[in-house]
Formats: C-alpha cells, sequence, structure tokens
C-alpha cells in the first residue's frame, strides 16, 4: 500500500509559476519499484497524464501539452515527488492529483495507476 498527499496548489496569475509536492508514504522502500505520475481534471473534462517518473531512476516523462514548462522531480530521501509548473495558461486551471502505478514502465493512462492522492487545486487567472 501506498499512500500519497498533494499539497502546493493555490491561484496564481498568467504566467506566474507554482510547485505542487507529492508526499508518498507506506511502501516507498527503492525495493519496490513504482512510478509517480501527475495527472489533471478541469472541471466537465476527463482526467488527463501530465508527467510520470519512476522512484529509482528512470527518464521523465512530460505531456507535450505541458512540455518546456512544466518539469518532474523527485527526492528520495523526502520521498516526495515534485511538478514545478511555469509560465502557467489559463487553460491549466485544474485539480492536480499525484498517483502511483506500481511498475517501473512510465505509463500514461488512469486506469494504469493503483493509488490516488485527494488532489490539489491550481487555478490560473488572467
Amino acid at each position: 500500500q501506498v499512500q500519497l498527499v498533494e499539497s502546493g496548489g493555490g491561484l496564481v496569475q498568467a504566467g506566474g509559476s507554482l510547485r505542487l509536492s507529492c508526499a508518498a508514504s507506506g511502501r516507498t522502500d527503492s525495493s519496490y519499484s513504482y512510478v509517480i505520475g501527475w495527472f489533471r481534471q478541469a472541471p466537465g473534462t476527463e482526467r488527463e497524464f501530465v508527467a510520470a517518473i519512476g522512484w529509482s531512476g528512470s527518464t521523465p516523462y512530460i505531456a507535450d501539452s505541458v512540455k518546456g514548462r512544466f518539469t518532474i522531480t523527485r527526492d528520495n530521501a523526502k520521498n516526495t515527488v515534485y511538478l514545478q509548473m511555469n509560465r502557467l495558461k489559463l487553460e491549466d486551471t485544474a485539480v492536480y492529483y499525484c498517483a502511483a502505478d506500481r511498475t517501473v514502465i512510465l505509463r500514461t493512462a488512469v486506469a494504469a495507476y493503483d493509488y490516488w492522492g485527494q488532489g490539489t487545486q491550481v487555478t490560473v487567472s488572467s
């Protein structure tokens, strides 16, 4: 079992930045490989993949829609994954979720992920 807690959301003006954190607890030792992904969901839309990173060193994967603006990193000592969001746009407004997938493969499908956090709201204003 893995528990995930997101933080760092809020209200920001277009062009600004936010850093989201995803703190993992439970079975997070390096012998238990899993991927952490970030997803987002705007009202009336399906949840969509944003970025993913392996816990043990795989190259991060970023969705084309945010590539060049968002980066995903991890701090294994803190069991935390970060999503740095720069040059935010109005269309980035959504609830952002982190999720854990018990695999070493970076996957983008919502159904692939086994554990989910409660989400954190990001609102970008003009």
